[in-house]
C-alpha cells in the first residue's frame, strides 16, 4: 500500500512516501522538496556476527546525473566512484543517525540514499537525512529516533528553513541542523563571522521545523511501522564482572588521576589488561574480550566522574585549560609557505602553494560545472598516532576534516582581483591526540600568512568535548583523542575574534539542549581569544612578500571587445605571446587578464605584448608601425597587433615623393604619429613629422620643397 504524508517546511510543500518503491528493503521512503526527489532505502543482516565489538553501519549517499538531465563526463560516461560532496553528504546523514541506535545492536546495517530528480535549486542531502530516519522509522530495525534535518540560511536578517541554492549565495550563514523532537544531536555549517547569539537562534529556529518533520516521520510509522526486534536476552551472571572490578577497577582509577602523555598512558593501560587477562585465563577461559570490554567500561566511569567531580582532566588540566601551543613558520624553504602548529599533543604541518588559474579546480556534478580557487586539503596518515596503516585513498574522515577546515578560513581569503592566485593549502597531520581540523585551521591561517597572502583576519580553531550524566555536566576545552572517545560531544567551533566561521558537532549521547550550546559556544569563544593570542605572537599580518619560488601574477582589464583580438583567430596571437614570453595568460569574460610568469622579465615580456594588442590607438600618440602593403598613394601599416593605417604619400618625407616605393618597402619598420581619424574610424599616419627638419606651417603643415621654391619666385 502506497502511503504519502505532507507538510509545509519554509512554506513549500515536503512529503515523504512509501509503498511504491524498493518493496523488498527493510524500509524505504521517498522524500520531496520542490522538484528533488531521494529515495532512502534501509536494509539491517538477521544475524549478529561475534567478531565485531562495533555497530557495522554503512552510510551511502549517491546522485544520478540523470536527475539534472546531464550525463557524466569521462571516458566511461557512468557514476563512478563518489565525489566529494556525495562524501560529504554521506557524512551529514552517518552522524546524525548513528548514535540512534541502541547499544546492543550489531547487525550490519546499510542505508542508501540516491538523488533521482534534482532542480539544481534544492540540495538532495537534507532530505536524505530525513528519508533515511523516516525508512529507518518505519522498518523492523532498532532505531531510537525519528531524527530530522534541515538546512538554515540568513538573507537580509531573515532566517530561512531549507533555502535554495542560490538563496544561500546571499545568505551569510550556512548552517545544516539535526535533532530529534526534543534535542540537536548535530550541527555543521560556515558563517561570516556570526555571533554566538545569533548561532543559538539559528539552532532554535532549525529545531520548530525538526519538530515537525519528526512528527510526521511518526504519523507515517503509525500507518505502515513494523514492530521492531528486540535485544537478545541478557546471559547469565557467572562472576566475571565481580573478579574483572577486584582486580582491575582500582588500578584504572589510580591510572586515570594520574597526569601523563599519551603513549605512557596507552603502555600503563595495555599492562592492565594484560594482567587481568593472565589472571582470568584458567578460571575464564574464551572470555577475553569480555574482559577487556568489561575494563573499556570502568575506564570509561573512571574518567568521567575524575571530570565531573573534581574538575580534573586525564592530563591533569582544568576544564577550561587550553594545552600549550608552539607555532614555527617558514621552516620549508622551497614551499611557498608553511607553519607548523602544535597544540599539547597535536601537530599540523600545513603548507601552502599559490598557482594561476590553470590549476584551478573543475567542479563536476549535478549543477552546473564550477572552477574553485581555494582549496585545503588534510591527510592523517597512521604514523601520527603510532600505528601502522595501508596508505590508500582519502578517506571520509579526512575529506571531512579537510572541509571543515576549508570552510572555518574561506570567507576570510581575499577576492581574486586583489590576489589573482590559485590556492591550495595540504595539512599532514604528523602527532594526533585531540581535534587535528582545528589544529589545521590554526596552521593553515599561519602558512597562508607566511606566505604573503593577504588574509582578512587570522582564524582559529578548538574542539569543546562534554560529560554528562543526569543533571551533572562538564564542558570541556581543547579536548584529548580520550576525552572524544568517552566523552559524550566533540563540539568543533572556528572563528576570528569577531565571530565564528564554521561549526560542527557531534554527540554520542540522544541530544543536548541549548542551555548547553550556549554554554559550550561561550567556553569556546574564551578558547579561541586565547588560541589567537598565542598566533598573534607568532605572525599577526601577512609577509610583505612572496617566496621567491611563488609565480609573480598580474591582473589587468582590457576592452571586451578586444577580448578577441588579443586571442586572435584559433588562439593564435596569445599562444605567440605564451611561446615568446614563457608566461602563462588568462583571459576572463569581463576582460580581466592574468599574467603568471616566474621571473619579472617574463612577465614584463606578456604584459607589453597584451597592452600592444588591447591599445587603444590616440590622436597625437606616436607608435613603431611595419610596413604591409606599398601603393601608389602611400603605404599601409600596422601600428599595432591587428591595427592598420594609411601614411600617405605626402607623409613619408620631409622631402618631396614621388613614388612611395622609393621610400619604403614592405616589412620596414619605422615610427609614425596618428595624426587623425574619420568619421570611418581609419587612422591617418605620418612619417615626415617624426623626421629631422620637419617644421609646422602657421596652416599646421610644413610645404612641400618644390612648394616653397614656388614661393621664392
Amino acid at each position: 500500500m502506497m502511503v504519502t504524508k505532507q507538510m509545509n517546511v519554509g512554506g513549500k510543500p515536503f512529503s515523504l512516501e512509501t509503498g511504491r518503491l524498493a518493496k523488498q528493503a527493510d524500509g524505504a521512503v521517498m522524500a520531496r522538496f520542490g522538484d528533488t526527489m531521494v529515495l532512502a532505502t534501509v536494509v539491517a543482516s538477521k544475524e549478529v556476527s561475534d567478531k565485531i565489538d562495533y555497530f557495522p553501519l554503512q552510510v551511502e549517499y549517491r546522485e544520478k546525473f540523470a536527475s539534472a538531465g546531464k550525463i557524466p563526463g569521462g571516458f566511461f560516461k557512468r557514476e563512478a566512484r563518489p565525489s566529494e560532496k556525495e562524501v560529504l553528504s554521506s557524512r551529514l546523514i552517518d552522524r546524525p543517525i548513528r548514535p540512534m541506535f541502541p547499544e546492543w545492536f550489531r547487525c550490519e546495517t546499510q542505508v542508501i540514499v540516491t538523488v533521482y530528480s534534482s532542480d539544481q535549486e534544492h540540495d538532495g542531502d537534507v532530505l536524505g537525512a530525513v528519508a533515511a530516519s523516516a525508512a529507518l522509522t518505519i522498518s523492523d530495525i532498532p532505531f531510537e529516533g525519528p531524527i530530522a534535518e534541515v538546512r538554515v540560511g540568513r538573507i537580509n536578517g531573515q532566517l530561512v528553513v531549507n533555502p535554495t541554492i542560490s538563496e544561500l549565495q546571499q545568505s551569510d550563514m550556512d548552517v545544516t541542523v539535526a535533532g530529534t523532537s526534543d534535542s540537536i544531536v548535530m550541527v555543521e555549517g560556515d558563517a561570516r563571522e556570526i555571533s554566538e547569539q545569533d548561532m543559538l537562534a539559528a539552532l532554535e529556529f532549525a529545531h520548530a521545523s525538526i519538530k515537525e518533520m519528526c512528527a510526521l516521520q511518526l504519523d507515517l510509522a503509525k500507518e505502515v511501522g513494523r514492530a521492531k526486534r528486540t535485544a537478545p536476552a541478557p546471559a547469565a551472571d557467572d562472576g566475571l564482572e565481580k573478579e574483572v572490578r577486584a582486580r582491575g577497577e582500582g588500578k584504572i582509577v589510580t591510572l586515570a588521576n594520574t597526569p601523563m602523555l599519551k603513549d605512557e598512558r596507552a603502555k600503563q593501560t595495555a599492562a592492565i589488561h594484560d594482567e587481568v587477562q593472565k589472571a582470568l585465563a584458567e578460571s575464564h577461559p574464551e572470555s577475553e574480550k569480555r574482559i577487556d570490554d568489561l575494563l573499556l567500561d570502568m575506564e570509561y566511569v573512571a574518567m568521567r566522574e575524575m571530570i565531573l567531580q573534581k574538575g580534573k582532566r586525564l592530563d591533569g588540566r582544568g576544564l577550561k585549560e587550553i594545552r600549550p601551543i608552539t607555532i614555527e613558520v617558514g621552516l620549508l624553504p622551497r614551499t611557498h609557505g608553511s607553519a607548523l602548529f602544535q597544540r599539547g599533543e597535536t601537530q599540523s604541518l600545513t603548507t601552502l602553494t599559490l598557482g594561476t588559474k590553470m590549476d584551478e579546480q573543475v567542479i563536476d556534478g549535478l549543477l552546473p560545472d564550477s572552477t574553485k580557487r581555494f582549496m585545503l586539503h588534510y591527510n592523517f596518515p597512521p604514523f601520527s598516532v603510532g600505528e601502522v596503516g595501508r596508505l590508500g585513498t582519502t578517506g571520509r574522515r579526512e575529506i571531512g576534516h579537510g572541509n571543515l577546515a576549508e570552510r572555518s578560513i574561506k570567507s576570510m581569503m581575499p577576492p581574486a582581483a586583489d590576489f589573482p592566485y590559485t590556492i591550495r593549502l595540504v595539512s599532514d597531520i604528523l602527532e594526533s591526540n585531540g581535534s587535528s581540523s582545528m589544529a589545521t585551521v590554526c596552521a593553515a591561517t599561519l602558512a597562508l600568512l607566511d606566505g604573503g597572502a593577504p588574509l582578512k583576519k587570522s582564524v582559529a580553531g578548538i574542539a569543546m568535548g562534554l560529560v554528562k550524566e543526569g543533571e551533572r555536566v562538564a564542558i570541556l576545552s581543547d579536548i584529548l583523542g580520550n576525552e572524544d572517545h568517552l566523552g559524550d560531544m566533540d563540539f568543533k567551533v572556528a572563528g576570528t575574534r569577531d565571530g565564528i566561521t564554521a561549526f560542527q558537532m557531534d554527540i554520542k549521547i540522544r541530544g543536548i539542549s541549548i542551555d548547553i550550546m550556549r554554554n559550550a559556544l561561550e567556553q569556546a569563544r574564551d578558547g579561541r581569544m586565547h588560541i589567537l593570542e598565542k598566533m598573534a605572537a607568532a605572525m599577526d599580518s601577512p609577509r610583505d612578500y612572496l617566496s621567491p619560488f611563488a609565480p609573480r601574477l598580474t591582473s589587468f582589464k582590457i576592452p571586451v571587445e578586444l577580448i578577441g583580438a588579443l586571442i586572435g583567430p584559433g588562439g593564435k596571437n596569445i599562444r605567440a605571446i605564451v611561446a615568446d614570453s614563457g608566461a602563462e595568460v588568462n583571459v576572463e569574460d569581463d576582460g580581466t587578464v592574468v599574467v603568471a610568469a616566474t621571473s619579472q622579465e617574463s612577465a614584463d615580456k606578456a604584459i607589453y605584448a597584451i597592452k600592444k594588442i588591447a591599445e587603444v590607438p590616440e590622436v597625437g600618440k606616436v607608435y613603431r608601425a611595419t610596413v604591409k602593403k606599398v601603393t601608389d598613394f602611400g603605404a599601409f601599416v600596422e601600428f599595432l597587433p591587428g591595427k592598420e593605417g594609411l601614411v600617405h604619400v605626402s607623409q613619408l618625407d620631409v622631402k618631396r615623393v614621388n613614388k612611395p616605393s622609393d621610400v619604403v618597402k614592405v616589412g620596414d619598420v619605422f615610427d609614425v604619429k596618428i595624426t587623425d581619424q574619420d568619421d570611418q574610424g581609419r587612422y591617418k599616419l605620418s612619417k615626415k613629422v617624426l623626421m629631422q627638419g620637419y617644421q609646422e606651417s602657421a596652416g599646421g603643415e610644413r610645404p612641400h620643397e618644390g612648394d616653397r621654391e614656388q614661393h621664392k619666385h
